[in-house]
This record gives C-alpha cells, structure tokens and sequence, in this order.
C-alpha cells in the first residue's frame, strides 16, 4: 500500500527549510513530521484550537496522520532504519493511557525517561552511529521526551566516473576552488532537463542505489538558476520526486533538440555524427557532473508553524502531565560521494516543567562493610494483575563474610 504522504510532507518541508534559509544544510521533514503524527494518535478532530493547529502543520486530519505514521514505522524499510520513543519521568504520566498506549506504532518505544548517556546512546544506536549525541540536553525540569531516528548508508547501484571539476562550468565558483567532480556513468543514473512553473528549466539527476529484496533508495540532485530562490528549488526538487521512486521521466522534460547548442549556466548541449537505432534518427544522450558534498546541521524547531507548540501540549494533555514550556530541535548530517549516500537525523522534543522550590535534601550512603544477610525473593507478577505461586518465594540466600575486589569500570 503506498502512503498518501507526498503533499503534506512537501509542505511540511517547505517550512522546515525557510527556516534554515540559503545557508549550507540537510535536514529530515520526515523525521519530525512523524513526530508530530505520533503526537495525534487517538486525538479526536475537533474544534479544539491546538488540535486545528497540529493538523494545519501535519497537512492533514489527525487521524490520517497517524495512521500513516503507524504504517511506515511498522513497516520499516531495508534500506532506511526507522526509530521512534516516548519517554516519561517515573511516576508522571506511566506511559499514557492504556487505549492510546495500544494505538501507538507497535516499534514505539514508550518507558521511563533515560539520563543523557541513555539518550546519545539511543542515537548512536538508531543512526548507524553518524549522530554521537542527542539534539537536546535532559535536566531535571524534563517530564516527557519524544524522539524519532532516521538513517541511511547505501551504495550506488553504479558508482560515479571522476571528471575535472572544470566541468562544473566555468561560471561556476566551485570549478575554482575543486579539482576533482563526479560525473555520472553512461548507463544506471538518470538525468534531464525539465520545464518547471516555479523555477524555470532545471537539471535533474537521479541517483539509484543497489536495491534489497526489491526496495531501494533514489537520491534526486535538483539545479536551477542561480538567482532563483533555495525554497522554490526545493519545492521542485519535491515534486519531482514523486516520480523518481517509479523511474519514470519527469513532467515537463525537454527534448535535446528543441534546445540551442551551446552553453548555459546550466548545461552544454553540442551535437556530433552518429551511429544510431533511434526511431528517427535523433539520440539524446545526458551525462551530469556534481561534487561530493557533506553536511551537518541543527534545527530548532519552536516555531509555531513546524507544529511543536501544538504537539507538545497535545502530548501533555493526553498524557495528563503539568508540561508548561518545551524544547524541540533535530541533528541531521550527509555524506555524497563517489560510491554512496549515508544520511541521519535524530528529532527530539522536551516537555518541561517548572522545578519545585529549593528546600532542603538529606542523603544517606549506606555502608555494607562488615558481615551482612542476603536474601534474593522471586517475584511472579501475572498480565492480569494476579500474583503467581513463585511470588515473593526466596529463592537464594547468603550470609556475606569474605569480600572481592571490584573490577575495574
């Protein structure tokens, strides 16, 4: 079943991206989108203010939302590790009710609140170790977490062949400052030129991965004109790849020979006499040369049109947790190059809470440093609440007199 999920992400990463502006960056719509799908789970579409909110952000209803959040976490792809988790302070919350615990994606993992070793871990382990740390820093004034992990390492189907970088163009300030760029090979990778209302002509080259039981990953390189906009060339880049996943030719592609020969900021077209079994007589043939790129980039995600203002107080209410203010920010790194793609991005979202006021704490070390009793109690706690036969049976039990060295940690 293929999601119905190109409009509203398109739109949600048009937002994302005005944020960042024209800088250097890479980012993850998707990944905080589904954060916010998560935040609609079992929420009624109503004429709640903040539920209107978080479906304006999302793009559509909030049930339509989840379900397709749900779909694609629980069905995970083998080429794009997913992850999702919801975590709690002990004893605030418990994980929401019972009801809206169970209409969570079955992969979410809903528990107690880890400390900040816990949470980098938690991205290291969900981004093939690319992210080290997690977006937010946990205090003791956090109450509820949300968090989603996307990542990618995959090899192109086939690699690029090396050019000088002087094919960039000679218009072209990277042409200058490089020595070597890609080029894309004769056959496997495939390019056009196409005809777009929002950003005039623009080049378009698509990259196929090596494909795992039938599923794959298509990496779309998107130019237009230097002086058009960073979010039109994005907002074309998006709608071009509802496409790209079928391979088929992009509305809107120019014929070769409807164009002048010669150059352009953009492209070259020249033409030569050939061999050829072309239906009448005419070849078009395309070849792409890109640089190798990485980025890495942080997101803060307060604003009210990014949907976390909304989501947080969705979650706090479903959760019947005092959340007064939140934090929501992503990490999101790329690599491109010659043989590959590998990308990652980790979401989070903070609920927090005012702390209470100072008082006074008392804390006791206890010492076990002389002959002491150790008794080790089964417990037998049922699904149903009942207490089995082993419950509360000691099972071991010791007399300590002759300590050992601790290990070293």
């Amino acid at each position: 079943m293929r999601t119905d999920l190109h409009g509203p992400l398109s739109g949600y990463a048009a937002r994302l991206h005005a944020t960042a502006g024209d800088r250097h960056h890479v980012a993850s719509p998707l990944g905080a989108w589904l954060l916010l799908a998560l935040c609609a789970t079992g929420v009624a579409d109503t004429d709640d203010p903040v539920a209107a909110d978080l479906a304006q952000a999302l793009g559509t209803d909030l049930a339509s939302a989840a379900e397709v959040a749900r779909t694609l976490l629980d069905a995970p792809h083998p080429l794009v590790g997913s992850a999702t988790a919801l975590w709690h302070r002990p004893g605030q919350g418990d994980g929401g009710p019972t009801a809206w615990r169970a209409a969570l994606p079955r992969t979410t993992d809903v528990g107690v609140l880890p400390d900040q070793a816990g949470l980098d871990a938690w991205a290291r382990e969900h981004t093939l170790g690319l992210i080290e740390t997690f977006p937010l820093r946990v205090g003791p004034d956090v109450v509820l977490a949300l968090a989603s992990a996307l990542a990618t390492r995959v090899s192109w189907a086939t690699p690029f062949d090396v050019a000088d970088a002087r094919a960039l163009g000679a218009g072209s300030p990277w042409a200058r400052r490089l020595r070597r760029a890609l080029r894309s090979p004769s056959q496997g990778h495939r390019c056009a030129i196409v005809s777009t209302a929002r950003a005039g002509d623009v080049v378009v080259h698509a990259a196929p991965a090596q494909t795992t039981d039938g599923a794959g990953l298509v990496v779309l390189s998107v130019a237009a004109a230097a002086q058009v906009p960073s979010v039109e060339v994005l907002a074309v880049a998006y709608e071009l790849s509802a496409g790209a996943a079928d391979g088929a030719q992009p509305a809107g592609s120019r014929s070769l020979f409807d164009l002048p020969l010669g150059d352009t900021p953009l492209w070259t077209v020249s033409e030569e006499r050939v061999r050829t079994r072309a239906r009448d007589g005419r070849e078009e043939r395309h070849h792409a040369v890109l640089p190798c790129w990485s980025a890495r980039s942080e997101h803060d995600l307060a604003g009210a049109a990014l949907g976390f203002p909304a989501a947080s107080a969705t979650l706090a209410a479903t959760m019947a947790l005092p959340v007064q203010r939140f934090e929501a920010r992503q990490t999101a790194v790329a690599r491109f190059d010659r043989y590959g793609f590998e990308a990652a991005a980790v979401t989070g979202m903070f609920g927090l809470t005012s702390l209470p006021p100072e008082g006074v704490a008392r804390t006791a070390e206890l010492r076990f440093g002389h002959p002491y009793a150790v008794v080790a109690v089964a417990t037998d706690t049922r699904a149903d609440g009942v207490t089995g036969p082993w419950h509360g049976v000691p099972v071991f039990s010791a007399w300590v007199t002759e300590p050992e060295e601790a290990p070293e940690p």
